[in-house]
Formats: C-alpha cells, structure tokens, sequence
C-alpha cells in the first residue's frame, strides 16, 4: 500500500476467496471438494502469473511472432509493478487449501487469524513459507511477555542484520560493479565476484529469515527454520537442497514433486528424473521471470539427477578414501557446483551468464589493465574495503555457525561471552554496515 493502494484488493481477494474455500473444502465429499480447492489454486496463481508473469510470456511470444515475420498485432505489455512479497504470500496461501483438503489441517473459521495466517509481518515479504499447522494454532494462544524470548529474538535480529550490513551489502558493491559490465573484466574478477554473490547470496536471504525468526520470537511466535548451515555441511547438491531456503524446498517436495513422482512411478528412475526437472523448471521460474532463472533451475535439476543416479557409486568410492578427505572435497566441489550455477541466478541476461562461463572457463584475460583485480582493487577504496571485510566477516560468520549449533540460543548460559559477541556484532553493523537502503534480494520474488 506504500507504493499503489490499491493492491491492498489483491490480499482482500485471494483471503476472502481462501477463507471461503477451505470452509467448504472441510464440510464437502467428492468432486464438490476438489472444485473448490480447484477455485482456491486458480485464484491464486492467477493473481501471481498476471503480475509476474504477463509480460514475461508477451515478450516471448511476441519475439516468436517476429521470428515468424507476424508483427501486424504485437501483444501490448502492461506498466504493472511486482507487489512485494506475492509469490511468498501465494504459496502460502495455498498451502492452507491444501492441507485442509487433504484433511491434516482444520478449516480455520475465525477471519482474522486466516488473515493474520497469511499477512503475518515477520515473514509476509520474503519468508519462511509456513504451514498452517505450525503457526495457526499458535494464533490462538495467549502470548505472554517472556523475558528470554525477548533475548533471544533480538540476538538472532543482530545476527541477521550483520550478515546482511555487513557481509551481503559490502560484497554486492563488488559483486554489482562486475556483473554490469561482464565483458570488461578479467576472468579472475569474474570468478571472485561469482563467489562473493555466493555469499552474498547467502547472508542477505539468511540475514532475513534471522530477524523474521527473531522478531516473531521476541513476541513469542515460533517460525520454521529456513536454513542449516548449507555451504557447511553439505556434501552434495541434493543434501544442499535440504539445508538452503527448507521452506520453500519442501512445499515443492510436498505438493509439486512428490505427487508427480507418485504420477510418473511407472517409468522408474526416468519418471523421478522428469519429476525433478519439472519442479525445478517451475522452481526457477518462481524465482524470477526471466530465462536466467529457468537455466538455473534445470541445472540443479541436473546435479539431483546425477545425485540420484551415481548414489551407489559414490557411496562405493567413499569407502575406499578417508572419511574426512572425502567429505571435505564433496563439500568443495558442491561449492563450485553451485557457485557456476549462480552464475545464472546473478546475470541480468542469458547472453551475460553464457559470456562469464566462457571468460571464466577460457581464463578470458584480454581487457585493459585498469580492471584487472589487482588495479581494481587498489584503486576504488570502497571495493578494497568491500572485499577486505567481506573475507574477513564471511570467515568469522562460517566458524560462528559452525559453532553455535542451537542457533545462538547456548549464549544464554555465557553472559560475558554473549556481552562480548554481541558487542561485536554491534560495533561491526555500526562500522561497516552499508546503510544505502539496498532491499533484500529475495524482495523481487
């Protein structure tokens, strides 16, 4: 409503028509229950396609039609702006209808908390995508000031907004400068930017579901887990899909992948590899409207497969290397997996993902010296700065997660250690956060 009103209708209109729906769903047998969970999907995804998607599939079709020399009547595009946070509201919502039609969740007959269920401030613009089951009843409860909630929701929002200050937005100076002009840097500015967008990446979309965790912790509420520890302790990409963005990961699992595994089940492993590829194309496109997203689905797509498909074979050549050595290289090569397919994710267009894969890869090296990495960064004092505290607090950040396993709950019982850590945290956010309003990457999905 910040930015048009209006669109305040378009939560008034999926609300009231899931509201309405998920009554009748719990009431109804047969085909009259599966109409309206029918209605229910519709309405929502055809809210999400007309903003997100329209003038994505225009321009498509309009470049097919001007491939086939038919220009006479080109599809107009429409001059509408992404409400924030939709696609996270929608899936939401219909995760609601859902689990009520599939009978583990009860129709919520009480307006206001179905609104709340799915306007709930903490993750409405980006996460994590909740299940009724988890924060409906949660509503209903009375929530008493608890001092230690307190505590520990505003530690964990300092924990967030360090990885996103300090550690996210010092690397996107970087990160930015290189991917708007891809052409014009050295292969090795290519490579360090890919990595810094990893974590950059990272600390942004964590940061935020730390302080989404935090602030509804500190009033009591108890959201899912977004993230655990993936660039950590993952060894594939499969295991890494398990650690990184969990919320969104099991609601395609749970509602898109698993029923086209049980569609396909006949066809083997060929069925469960189709299945993977649909949910990831569609996984992308969620992501974003653009074909750099859909690549970088159908690339992860390729790495679960071969997960699936090499999994006796990589079990069998681990017991002929030493534990540790084996899982230090598997964590290691899925880092490099993934930062190549980020490569997709972070470029503006398919043609500038396709040009830094090749720069990279051919060890591109014919650009003028003046941006070369070691000029650039000697010469432009915020990048020096930006990759300097970057390394630094992306190192500090890994060894504090890999150590504070509860979450950093366990400094509860270390209040010098808590006082120490938290001044630190401070007095960083303070001296090297960037504060140029920059909004969080998952904002624009």
């Amino acid at each position: 409503m910040a930015f048009i009103p209006i669109y305040i209708l378009i939560l008034f209109f999926t609300i009231i028509i899931d509201y309405i729906a998920g009554i009748i769903i719990e009431g109804e047998t047969g085909k009259r229950r599966r109409l309206f969970l029918i209605i229910s999907i519709v309405a929502n995804v055809g809210v999400l396609a007309f903003f997100k998607y329209f003038n994505f599939f225009t321009e498509n079709v309009n470049g097919l039609l001007a491939l086939l020399h038919i220009t006479t009547y080109p599809i107009p595009l429409l001059k509408i702006i992404l409400p924030i946070g939709l696609s996270f509201h929608t899936f939401q919502a219909m995760s609601y209808t859902i689990e009520v039609y599939r009978g583990n969740q009860k129709a919520e007959r009480h307006f206001g908390i179905y609104a709340l269920y799915v306007m709930f401030y903490p993750q409405l613009t980006a996460g994590p995508i909740e299940r009724p089951q988890n924060m409906l009843h949660q509503f209903h409860e009375e929530h008493k000031f608890d001092s230690q909630n307190l505590l520990n929701g505003l530690r964990l929002m300092l924990w967030g907004f360090f990885k996103k200050l300090v550690i996210a937005d010092r690397l996107a100076q970087y990160v930015t400068i290189v991917y708007a002009f891809p052409g014009q840097f050295h292969y090795l500015n290519l490579v360090i930017s890919t990595i810094f967008f990893g974590f950059q990446i990272y600390c942004d979309f964590s940061g935020y579901s730390d302080i989404a965790l935090g602030s509804a912790q500190v009033m009591g509420f108890k959201l899912m887990t977004n993230f655990n520890r993936p660039f950590l302790y993952a060894t594939n990409i499969t295991e890494f899909w398990r650690r990184w963005h969990i919320s969104l990961y099991t609601w395609f699992n749970d509602y898109l992948y698993t029923p086209l595994a049980i569609a396909f089940r006949e066809y083997m492993k060929w069925g469960i590899a189709a299945a993977i590829i649909i949910t990831f194309a569609l996984s992308g496109l969620w992501h974003g409207a653009n074909w750099t997203f859909v690549i970088w689905g159908l690339l992860h797509a390729t790495a679960l497969i071969y997960d699936m498909l090499t999994k006796k074979i990589r079990k069998k050549v681990s017991k002929k290397i030493p534990a540790s050595i084996y899982r230090v290289s598997s964590i290691l090569i899925t880092f490099v997996i993934l930062n190549i397919t980020w490569i997709f994710f972070r470029a503006n267009t398919v043609s500038d993902a396709f040009l830094i894969v090749k720069h990279i890869f051919t060890l591109y090296h014919q650009v003028p010296f003046k941006v070369t990495v070691l000029d650039l960064v000697t010469q432009s004092e915020f990048v020096r700065l930006g990759i300097l505290t970057g390394v630094l607090m992306s190192t500090f950040m890994m060894v504090t997660e890999s150590r504070l396993s509860a979450g950093l709950s366990e400094l509860n019982n270390k209040p010098i250690v808590d006082f120490l850590f938290c001044t630190f945290v401070l007095v960083s956010i303070i001296l090297l956060g960037v504060f140029n309003g920059s909004s969080f990457i998952y904002f624009q999905f």
